[in-house]
């Protein structure tokens, strides 16, 4: 079947251990189900898979992607949940310390076919296209357990979400503006900025511009260059809510006697359950609120899509279509 890998690592040119070619067709454990892929999402995940962060070299080769949408074995039309549990795991699926994703120890999405356990597929409403939700299985989905499952935000609320422009912060902005949240938002850039504001936003500041008013929560995904920054935005008893730290982990000042002196919540939040998943699909699905794409690609051209992500040049998602 064909398929986009990683045959190799390579820290400085991650781009250099793709493959685009032909991988074996998949063999189906019992309890589990083969999906024909119609849509997949690219995510920050896999260019670090090809970085060798998370994959170990014996694993190799392996099929990259996280997240899809697709046809059953019975041709219904499916999401795609990426989390994969311990057989014997019961409650919250992330706490699970055995736990994976997809294209870590199991071959990925990019491809024909992915196999997964039968419990890790939702029905996908018609009103989503492929390409819509296949977006939701990793950004999305941690942008709806940030907001309202570790964030514990309610409409009326006021939000910062920081570092407008990628696909958690999109969907952050865009799934607090459909749950009642007041949401700022911030970007170096100014065309990210006005594109905030087109998706929902309801005021956008340059990074670390001082805002006008004191929030109930900050959405971190970038860390090292904004940590402070959303520190100081909260109001006492605030929360700061992290899934991610793409600037970097290692910080300057972490802020600790703001921390203590003015009781603000430090939240660590990880992907998300498949029980969440179907909410935010039916959230989606009511609401009318639609994922943001910033480009569809054929898989074949799976190569352009990770060279924009390495650059950083996107607002949205990238999907790759069968």
């Amino acid at each position: 079947m064909f398929a986009v890998y990683a045959s190799t690592f390579n820290a400085d040119d991650p781009l250099s251990a793709l493959v685009v070619g032909e991988r074996p067709d998949p063999e189906v454990p019992a309890g589990w189900t083969r999906v024909q892929v119609k849509a997949a999402s690219l995510n920050h995940h896999d260019l670090w898979s090809l970085r060798g962060v998370g994959l170990r070299e014996e694993q190799l080769p392996m099929i990259l992607g996280c997240d899809a949408a697709g046809l059953d074995e019975d041709g219904n039309e499916v999401v795609v949940h990426a989390v994969i549990n311990d057989p014997s795991w019961t409650g919250d699926q992330t706490l699970d310390p055995k736990r994976s994703l997809l294209s870590e120890r199991h071959q990925g999405t990019f491809a024909d076919y992915v196999v997964v356990p039968k419990a890790n597929v939702i029905p996908k409403p018609a009103s989503l296209s492929f390409a819509e939700a296949a977006t939701l299985p990793t950004a999305w989905l941690t942008a709806y357990r940030m907001l309202f499952t570790r964030g514990n935000l309610k409409p009326g609320d006021t939000v910062l979400v920081q570092g407008a422009g990628g696909g958690v912060a999109t969907a952050l902005i865009m799934l607090a503006r459909a749950g009642g949240l007041r949401v700022l938002a911030t970007s170096r850039d100014e065309a990210k900025r006005a594109r905030a504001l087109e998706i929902g936003a309801h005021e956008v500041y340059e990074s670390g511009a001082r805002l006008p008013v004191k929030v109930d929560a900050a959405m971190e995904t970038v860390g090292r260059a904004t940590w402070s920054h959303s520190i100081r935005a909260l109001r006492p008893g605030g929360s700061i809510v992290i899934s991610g730290t793409t600037s970097g982990p290692n910080l300057d000042d972490a802020e600790l006697t703001r921390i203590f002196f003015l009781q603000l919540q430090v939240i660590g939040s990880t992907m998300g359950t498949s029980s969440e998943l179907a909410s935010l699909v039916s959230l989606l699905d009511a609401t009318d609120t639609r994922p943001l794409i910033d480009r569809e690609l054929p898989m074949e051209d799976a190569r352009d899509g990770f060279a924009a992500m390495a650059s950083g040049d996107l607002f949205g998602k990238v999907v790759f279509t069968r």
